[in-house]
């Protein structure tokens, strides 16, 4: 059977904000703040609106999302044909199961929830039991539901929108059709209370937007957008009579009610289409989400009534191309997308990430006909390199762009698009030129110079402060055939150059003269070079990897067994492991000095672009077709790892990928695994839960105990020098208490019964103490005695403890009872210090008295015995602890 990675294991995953599922907004009334839910894929994510910080991480689908709603305690996800209810966002509280098609629509009812799958079947859920209570089937081809909704003050009603353009108002309670409206002739796409009452806010499929009164069934106004269908509305309701529409090209659309009217357009808000759109209740905030992966809050202050973005979110809006870590800390990763942006994110807190912008021919012109029409944008990037020595004097990324022989620079601390544009003027001045395209960059570690190489086989060096030209290698060309791979040693004294041709070629850096060159098997697809040990890997388009020593120029190693197209390579800090990832959704790493295969897994789709933490803490993939980054936690770093070679038959598995949350999450009906086996944070352990174990103190201050043996003492030394005066005496006729301060005793109630003059025969002398002792001989009866002593200050213990003798008005019986409370105590492992002091003053006062009597002789001795095992075990306990301690001094040094 095999087994998943050894070496790696999913953490998590990065840039994720939103997907095409609406936005969902809820107000919390304890913290007092409006929470965002957004779905990104297999969970949702749950974001503050005042800082637009993540909150929370769900746990992790089966399958992607469909639908989201959310009440006031609980947050509803829909997945294939299953509902679920989460609770704090992110633990599986409810589920809900029954329909026999995939779920597209929810809404909570009061205490049910509505369900609508894509057969039109609508059921209503009870909340909390969990149970089916109302059920109503539909004909798509009659009425496909594509809208439901609760008109405010509507008691058990809901009114149901339909891709036929028709309407419908449903009593649930009585599972009546109320009443039927017949439509404008176009699909409903979306249905808003508005907030007067009785008005639905009504998109259609044309653009239309209709305000209907639906107690007169009278449209009331009606809007129309010039850019397709509506896909989401919002309304307003901090004392402005605006409502907000969305639509498929990322425009937003704001109407005056009042006016009727257009108010202002926000063009461009997002790339993609505007899906989900909420205002914050009695604010002037609108949040939105898109499909772009990105999410919004716009704030109404501008002069003509448009929202200004006041916070975003966002990650790539195409699956990225390339990524590399960036500096020596292995905490910023960059990413370069499809979407022809440059993005920067951290692996510590998504608060780090940043967008490096959007590559183009002339900024100035791009920033004036906005990102949706720029006719300016630049193509993706498909190779970049950084160096971090010099990025705070100068441009410390170079990129290159698909089908392009200009290159770029970027500025990592500005954030920006640099201002240069490497090209030599040859390409510019001769036709034969026109199709050279840029393969392939690197920069020197000294952030100085930048190499290109063009499909022309040129090679040319830049300077990256000033962009200027700084020579060629090669006459004319470094290579017959496309430059594939370009490496700089890290004194700046070898270039090493990989070409189409099957050759890799040595050059002086400085003079650009020719050293050596080695032939390979086959064509070179791109190389990969760790400057600390002079390794270069070398792959090849018969899907195997040459090492090559860039020291001694000559092949080291060779590693074969990928069975398709090697996309990215990766080296360990330490230079002993290189990673390779191929088209065929494998992840191999191979162990450098044995030349073998150590560790194969593999996942749902093939990795297009890997990257190795400087601290070998994490791997970081992209996917294709997937907008995340993914994160792997090295286990070599946290634990011991046998790693042996691997058998050449090995068939690896297909292992789960990280989702958002920091740790994985077991998917549903998913069986336990070997990470099953893997530690868990314990939980808290009451001193009952470890008393088995270990042994606890009471935690009453240490005035309650530690004195008691020296109380005698500490009287002595206190005792004043005068004699205390006596109180000034009260009126004869009026009764007082004895004591410090003079106090009037109260009246005592008078009946008109004689008192008897004769005394009990029963008169017991006990003190409150020894009442509670005479009779106790259960677990509970010891309890309220010892709960009496530590309510007790040092001088009444004393004092209690000293009236259990026969001599201070007790009973040989009472300090028996008092020797089985210590025993008690000790057996309970609870409040040791407690007992330790007790018996100490008992036995420092009664000591004659227990010698001189059989019965309580007897009694000590077993009470000594009890002692001496709760103190052995307690004592081994610490033997155990500093020779494990003094062991590890030891090993240290």
């Amino acid at each position: 059977m095999p087994l998943s990675s050894k070496i790696f294991s999913g953490f998590r995953a990065l840039g994720f904000c939103s997907n095409h599922v609406p936005l969902c907004v809820r107000y919390h009334s304890k913290h007092q703040d409006n929470y965002v839910v957004t779905c990104v894929g297999k969970a949702f994510h749950t974001y503050n609106c005042s800082k637009l910080g993540i909150v929370s991480v769900s746990n992790s689908h089966p399958e992607d999302i469909s639908c989201l709603a959310t009440d006031a305690l609980l947050v509803f996800t829909a997945c294939k044909n299953v509902v679920r209810a989460f609770a704090r966002g992110r633990q599986v509280v409810h589920t809900y199961e029954g329909h026999e098609k995939d779920v597209h629509l929810l809404l909570p009812f009061g205490n049910h929830l509505i369900s609508v799958d894509e057969d039109s079947c609508l059921k209503i859920w009870d909340i909390r039991s969990e149970e089916l209570y109302l059920e109503i089937a539909f004909n798509n081809e009659s009425f496909e539901i594509t809208s439901v909704v609760h008109p405010s003050t509507y008691l058990n009603k809901i009114v149901i929108g339909s891709r036929q353009g028709s309407m419908q108002l449903w009593n649930i309670k009585t599972n009546k059709q109320i009443f039927t409206f017949p439509g404008w002739g176009q699909a409903i796409t979306v249905m808003e209370q508005a907030p007067a009452i009785d008005v639905m806010a009504i998109g259609l499929a044309d653009g239309q937007i209709i305000l209907h009164n639906l107690k007169f069934d009278e449209t009331l106004m009606k809007f129309t957008q010039d850019w397709g269908p509506v896909t989401t509305i919002a309304f307003r309701t901090d004392g402005e009579p605006i409502m907000a529409t969305g639509s498929a090209p990322g425009h937003i659309a704001l109407w005056n009610l009042e006016k009727r009217r257009l108010l202002c357009q926000m063009r461009e808000s997002h790339s993609g289409a505007v899906t989900g759109m909420k205002c914050l209740p009695s604010e002037p905030l609108m949040v939105t989400s898109s499909s772009d992966n990105s999410i919004k809050i716009w704030i109404f202050d501008k002069p003509d009534g448009a929202g200004r973005l006041l916070r975003e979110r966002s990650g790539h809006g195409a699956p990225p191309n390339k990524i590399r870590f960036h500096g020596n800390s292995g905490k910023t990763i960059l990413s370069a997308a499809q979407d022809s942006t440059l993005r920067s994110f951290s692996t510590v807190h998504e608060r780090l990430n940043r967008s490096l912008g959007r590559a183009s021919f002339n900024k100035a012109k791009s920033k004036k006909t906005g990102l949706k029409l720029d006719q300016h944008m630049m193509p993706p990037i498909t190779d970049f390199a950084s160096e971090m020595s010099r990025q705070s004097d100068w441009d410390c990324i170079i990129a290159t762009h698909r089908g392009l022989r200009v290159s770029t620079t970027w500025n990592y601390d500005r954030s920006t698009m640099g201002k240069y544009k490497p090209e030599h003027d040859r390409f510019s001045q001769s036709r034969e030129y026109n199709k050279v395209v840029a393969r392939c960059v690197t920069i020197t570690s000294c952030g100085n110079f930048g190499l290109i190489g063009y499909s022309s086989g040129h090679v040319d060096t830049y300077n990256m402060q000033s962009g200027l030209y700084r020579g060629s290698y090669g006459k004319p060309t470094a290579h017959s055939s496309s430059v594939r791979g370009l490496a700089v040693d890290g004194l700046n004294q070898v270039t090493v150059t990989a070409g189409a041709d099957k050759l890799v070629k040595f050059w002086k850096f400085k003079k650009k003269e020719f050293l050596s060159e080695i032939k390979m098997e086959d064509q070179i697809s791109q190389v990969l070079a760790h400057r600390e040990s002079s390794m270069l890997a070398v792959a090849l388009d018969d899907f195997s990897v040459a090492l090559i020593d860039i020291d001694t120029r000559n092949r080291v190693r060779g590693f074969s067994g990928h069975s398709n197209r090697i996309t990215d390579m990766a080296f360990s800090p330490d230079s002993r492991w290189l990673i390779t990832s191929s088209m065929d959704a494998t992840v191999r790493t191979w162990d450098v000095p044995t030349g073998r295969l150590i560790d194969c897994f593999m996942v749902d789709a093939a990795v297009t672009s890997m990257a190795m933490s400087s601290s070998g803490e994490f791997l970081a993939t992209t996917h294709v077709d997937d907008l995340g980054i993914y994160l792997w936690s090295n286990n070599t770093l946290y634990s011991h790892v046998a790693l042996r070679p691997l058998p050449s038959d090995y068939e690896p598995e297909v292992v789960t990928m990280p989702t958002t949350r920091r740790k994985q999450q077991k998917v549903e009906g998913e069986e336990d695994g070997d990470d099953a086996d893997e530690e868990e944070f314990s939980d808290f352990k009451s001193p009952e839960q470890i008393s088995d174990e270990l042994v606890t103190l009471s935690l009453l201050p240490n005035s309650r105990w530690q004195n008691l043996l020296n109380l005698d003492v500490i009287k002595a030394r206190n005792k004043p020098k005068e004699p205390p005066k006596v109180p000034k005496a009260a009126p004869f006729f009026l009764p007082t208490i004895a004591g410090l301060e003079p106090k009037f005793a109260k009246p005592v109630e008078t009946t008109d019964e004689t008192p008897s003059r004769v005394l009990p025969t029963n008169l017991m002398s006990y003190t409150d103490l020894g009442k509670l002792l005479h009779g106790a001989d259960k677990p509970e009866d010891y309890e309220a005695v010892l709960n009496k002593l530590k309510e007790c200050g040092p001088s009444m213990i004393d004092m209690e403890i000293r009236s259990l003798s026969p001599e201070g008005g007790g009973s040989v019986h009472l300090m028996s009872q008092f020797m089985k409370l210590i025993e008690y105590v000790l057996s309970t492992n609870k409040n040791f210090e407690l007992a330790q002091a007790y018996v100490g003053l008992f036995l420092k006062v009664h000591t004659e008295l227990i010698a001189a009597e059989p019965d309580l002789l007897e009694m000590a001795r077993k009470l000594s015995g009890s002692q001496l095992s709760a103190w052995t075990n307690l004592q081994n306990t610490f033997n155990q602890t500093l020779c494990l301690i003094n062991y590890l001094k030891s090993a240290t040094v």
